[in-house]
This record gives C-alpha cells, structure tokens and sequence, in this order.
C-alpha cells in the first residue's frame, strides 16, 4: 500500500498565538484553521503550502503528548504524516512488514481526518501519522 501524499508536518509549538502570526510572516499565507482536538489534548492551526500542509500542535495539557514532547525535546517538528486511500488497512499493512505501531486501529484526528501513530523505534526514530478522509 502506498500513500498518495504527504498530508502534513506535524510541528510541536509552545504557543499558536505566538506561532501562526510568525509562519504567516514568514511563509506569506494565513493560517486558514485552528481546532482543538480534546481526545488528544492538543490545539491545532493548519497552513496549506501547496499539496501539504503545515500542522502547528500547541498542548492544552502538560501530561499530554504534545505536553511531553515539549518538555522533553522543546519546541521542532513533531511527526510526518502522510495520506493514504484506507488508513486501517495501510496500518494493518505496515504492522504485516514488522513495523511496531502506536495505533493498531485508527481514530479520529484533526480536520475529521481518521489517523494512526507508527513508533519511532520502528521508523529510524521519526514518528509517522498514517491520515485518511
């Protein structure tokens, strides 16, 4: 199973209201959403840069896993995600090729999308996201 694209890039920040009118700046294109995903307590504020997008992640809980990266690693890019027609049997092919996985099933994300996390262990120590509609 191949993906059809590069969904997003995933960047762990300390604050959106710090961070979207930065990469508005820099990048010359406005943040056209911003939503809070509760399940995964995280804030979320997208930019579209061409077919990808850009995702900001701002932690709505310190014990959360934004929360953590944060403390841990700081601010930087958080996760790769990448596209794919059926993300349960894109997951369910990966974990048939001995990639460890976070999610076996898929759940809800961000912008509706269904997601899966792959351990970085498994990955040459990048987490990725398997998205799709």
């Amino acid at each position: 199973m191949k993906p059809t694209h590069i969904e997003h890039i995933g960047i762990a920040v300390k604050s959106l209201d710090e961070s979207i009118p930065y990469f508005e700046n820099l990048l010359g294109t406005k943040c056209y959403s911003v939503e809070e995903v509760k399940e995964q307590k995280v804030k979320t504020a997208f930019f579209m840069i061409g077919q990808t997008k850009l995702e900001l992640l701002e932690s709505t809980d310190p014990e959360g896993p934004i929360g953590k990266f944060l403390e841990k690693k700081g601010e930087g890019i958080h996760h790769l995600a990448f596209a794919f027609e059926d993300v349960s049997a894109a997951l369910k092919d990966a974990e048939e090729k001995g990639t460890q996985l976070i999610d076996k099933v898929s759940r809800k994300g961000a912008e509706g999308l269904n997601i899966g996390f792959l351990h970085p262990k498994s990955t040459h120590g990048v987490l990725m996201e398997f998205c799709s509609k």
